[in-house]
């Protein structure tokens, strides 16, 4: 629940922040008769990723044996790579504000209210279908569907939006978002091998190793539902399996794409970090 969370808190306040800077800059430049525009794109944004989710969770519900399992692995692949975009995209930004503005001001001095709207439009858009990938990743990870943590995200996401619209207060969005990726980051490494371990189901990528450890007891003790505190399912792995995509007993490609993802994304990471002195 903490990772979905975490999710729908990111995409919802970025969302929120760039519809923010869009009417601030309106406002300052006196051009809050656009403002009408602005929220039909965001009304738009979020009907396209409703409908988003809506034929997600249609296709979804379409696969069965061998082809459910490859389905499964490639959206976990597709939402890791797309998590990963996410976070260095963010960390590589230095003056979103500004571009947004530029873009604003030239559809402004076209009168070009379509390419405002579009502009909007998308940006929401684009969040909402991230967010839909992201949770149906998620859920296939923990095998449910963290309804709640999703909906607290949501929310707590557009009341501190609103607040930093509103009220103007300084917030260290920065400090946050550094936090989350970090997490985010271990996050999309379990997705990663899930994504193999799907695949390996199906047949596509070999075991080689099927078991590197396992911690897993073929069943609960006592056959009343009571797991091991480190068994994916017990006190301590179920937190980590859903955090940090934690497997009680991984294949050996499991462990090496689960590594192999820290090494790459942290080497990217450093290279972001030198480049912005």
């Amino acid at each position: 629940m903490i990772a979905i969370f975490l999710i729908t808190f990111r995409e919802t306040l970025e969302a929120s922040l760039i519809i923010g800077i869009m009417l601030a800059y309106l406002k300052k430049t006196k051009n809050t008769r656009y403002n009408n525009i602005v929220y039909i794109g965001i009304f738009a944004g979020i009907f396209g990723s409703f409908l988003s989710a809506f034929l997600f969770n249609k296709l979804a519900g379409g696969f069965t044996g061998r082809a459910e399992e490859i389905f499964e692995g490639v959206i976990m692949l597709v939402g890791s790579i797309l998590l990963t975009s996410m976070i260095l995209w963010m960390m590589n930004q230095k003056h979103v504000s500004k571009e947004i503005e530029n873009k604003i001001l030239k559809d402004i001095n076209r009168k070009d209210k379509f390419g405002l709207f579009m502009l909007v439009f998308f940006s929401v858009l684009r969040e909402g279908v991230e967010t839909v990938i992201f949770l149906g990743s998620a859920s296939l990870i923990s095998k449910n569907n963290g309804f709640f943590g999703g909906i607290l995200g949501i929310g707590v996401a557009m009341f501190l939006g609103y607040l930093i619209f509103v009220t103007s207060i300084k917030i260290d969005v920065k400090k946050f978002f550094n936090i989350s990726s970090l997490i985010l980051i271990f996050f999309a490494a379990g997705l990663t091998a899930h994504g193999i371990h799907e695949l390996q189901e199906a047949k596509i990528v070999p075991t080689i190793i099927e078991h590197v450890w396992d911690v897993n007891p073929k069943a609960p003790i006592a056959e009343q539902g009571i797991y091991p505190a480190l068994h994916e399912n017990g006190a301590i792995g179920s937190i980590g399996k859903g955090l940090f995509g934690y497997n009680g007993n991984p294949s050996l490609i499991e462990v090496i794409s689960y590594l192999l993802y820290l090494g790459i994304v942290f080497f990217v990471y450093r290279n972001i970090e030198k480049n912005k002195f």
